[in-house]
């Protein structure tokens, strides 16, 4: 194997593993040392960076980074780095005098945002300091999109929303709220510089089996419904609710439905429990309310007494595999079940719908009539308008419309200064010691054993009474603490200098992990086979340097590291040392254009 070159932008950025799965990148280990050290404020401004909405994603994230965390090597829970989030925007000071400021002149570029949501803030939010004037439409008379619309407020409060979207607009960005966009033709005839269109998937999917049209005044789809609930429009629904489907939409429902009247809430899912979409806490949380979760029941029917709805037929099924792994779902052969209901929630997915976009103003759609784009620029096939969020490529979460508004955001700036938006600069990297004497270090690099601490939750009875009251309590500074302290550490990397080492395995002897080998070099497959602990995960590197004296080489096996910094504390020489990586992403501005390299 050749010499791992540790100066390349991803290489340490994939051992971060929170990181690496973070759409937008978020330095996670960083923050979180900050919480610990009772920084709050300090940790709210690096999430503000790069994911625009802390407050907002410290309680409503998919959490993409949680899975991905090194602490699931030794155990089984990954550390609470969404709560942690939550820590950092609930415990801050006053951070406005820490925003950007408004342009004080504006650049005399216009740029259009469809849709208030979290793609458009984060374009709007890196264009405005710029001097762009950036001008927001939504058909909403607050800003938000669908975290204000579609996130149950005992989930996420309006005064969150209210906080984090001011900051934006607060930056000189223009909201025009209640106007929503019915022609992109005839909004690009208004000569715009350029058109982001972030406005959601809206629109959720129907079921048309039997009895949908009869029934038709007591079957509600699942957005729509939470939407009218979220504004006030609806205040009660029947005490008998069935709610199909398993994505997080159908576990909003079915809370929802809770607190607004429904004694006998049940969810029923096509498919079996462990397949289901919904984030693996929100079926914990609708377990904890009572909410039972029927699995393997396809509906057949909604049975209805001269229109007035009285249940729902389902078959029983199961799961069947092909030579491929493929799954079908095949009948159970057993008798149809019946459950009686007053009132249905469809929540079986999400649809976008672009009526407002005529097919002859230069933006091309594939067959699944979502429009032709670029998953690195987000420009359409029209050179003026950009998409991102859900209207670009479906629903997904809050997290990747801020990854998409950050990444259109450089093209449209690179784009009105006339240059290639396809020449997407490398971010820029740091590698910094952290030593501060022979064997000690800046940053607490002791492992605790402490398990996951659990957020506080409201109590059931009362939660179960107010739609508005927050279930989640957060972690208070004890617990921000104590959880803080079970982070590894991961963008502290074990950095080596073949040329300060004497070969004594002292490193070898105290890793406890196993991970670091001194050996003749191979190719990697059977070098692999060959190290102190078999390296299996193919998906992180081997740190190979050679220029030892007796020829043999260093591999050390990034997937199971702990950082501890046993083996920089043991070696006698300095050869092993300890350096935070720190990465900063590109962003649009004078950063995005002229070509980066690392500096590492």
């Amino acid at each position: 194997m050749k010499n791992t070159d540790i100066s390349a932008p991803d290489y340490f950025h994939k051992v971060v593993d929170c990181q690496w799965a973070c759409p937008a990148h978020t330095p996670v280990p960083e923050y979180i040392r900050l919480i610990a050290a009772g920084r709050y404020s300090d940790a709210y401004m690096i999430n503000w960076k790069s994911n625009v909405f802390p407050g907002i994603l410290g309680r409503t994230c998919d959490r993409p980074c949680e899975p991905a965390c090194r602490r699931v090597r030794v155990e089984d829970e990954p550390v609470a780095i969404c709560r942690l989030k939550r820590v950092a925007a609930d415990y801050k000071d006053d951070i406005t005098a820490r925003l950007p400021k408004p342009a004080a002149r504006k650049n005399g570029k216009r740029v259009a945002l469809v849709g208030a949501g979290p793609a458009s803030l984060t374009v709007a939010r890196d264009l405005a300091p710029l001097g762009y004037h950036c001008v927001v439409f939504d058909g909403d008379k607050k800003a938000g999109g669908m975290i204000r619309t579609q996130i149950p407020k005992f989930r996420l409060p309006d005064s969150v929303i209210d906080e984090e979207t001011g900051y934006i607009l607060g930056l000189g960005v223009e909201f025009r709220g209640g106007k929503r966009i019915e022609s992109m033709k005839a909004l690009l005839a208004e000569g715009w510089d350029a058109v982001f269109v972030g406005s959601g998937a809206p629109r959720g999917r129907d079921l048309d089996i039997p009895g949908r049209k009869e029934a038709a005044k007591n079957i509600h789809i699942g957005i729509d419904w939470l939407s009218s609930v979220s504004f006030g429009h609806v205040s009660k629904i029947g005490k008998r609710v069935i709610v199909l489907g398993g994505g997080n939409t159908a576990m909003d429902c079915c809370r929802s439905a809770r607190r607004l009247g429904g004694e006998d809430v049940n969810v029923v899912v096509r498919s079996g429990f462990e397949e289901m979409k919904a984030s693996p806490w929100e079926k914990e949380d609708a377990q904890h309310e009572g909410i039972p979760i029927h699995n393997f029941l396809v509906p057949k029917a909604f049975i209805h007494d001269n229109g007035k709805l009285t249940g729902i037929t389902f078959e029983k099924v199961k799961a069947e595999y092909d030579d491929k792994g493929r799954r079908k779902l095949v009948s159970a052969g057993l008798p149809e079940q019946h459950f009686p209901c007053d009132d249905v929630l469809v929540a079986v997915g999400q649809e976008n719908a672009f009526p407002w976009i005529e097919r002859d103003c230069g933006i091309e759609f594939n067959e699944w009539n979502m429009p032709k784009v670029d998953t690195r620029t987000m420009a359409s096939s029209n050179p003026k308008v950009f998409f991102g969020g859900d209207a670009a490529f479906g629903p997904k979460n809050i997290i990747w419309a801020v990854a998409h508004g950050h990444e259109a955001a450089v093209s449209i700036d690179k784009l009105l200064n006339g240059e290639d938006i396809t020449d997407r600069p490398l971010p820029a990297v740091e590698l910094m010691s952290q030593k501060m004497g022979i064997h000690e270090w800046s940053y607490d690099n002791e492992i605790a054993l402490d398990q996951r601490y659990k957020v506080p939750l409201r109590d059931k009875v009362v939660a179960l009474k107010d739609i508005k009251a927050e279930v989640e309590l957060g972690f208070d500074a004890k617990l921000a603490l104590a959880e803080a302290g079970r982070c590894l550490n991961c963008d502290v990397q074990t950095v080596f200098t073949a040329q300060l080492c004497i070969e004594c395995d002292a490193c070898v002897d105290i890793c406890p992990m196993d991970c670091i080998t001194f050996t003749v070099n191979s190719e990697e497959a059977e070098l692999r086979k060959r190290l102190n602990a078999p390296s299996h995960n193919l998906s992180q590197d081997l740190y190979v340097q050679d220029g030892l004296k007796t020829g043999r080489i260093m591999a050390k096996d990034e997937d199971v590291c702990l950082h501890c910094g046993l083996c920089a504390e043991r070696c006698p020489t300095g050869a092993w040392d300890m350096q935070k990586f720190l990465l900063d992403m590109t962003y649009a501005g004078n950063s995005c254009r002229p070509q980066r390299r690392s500096a590492a």
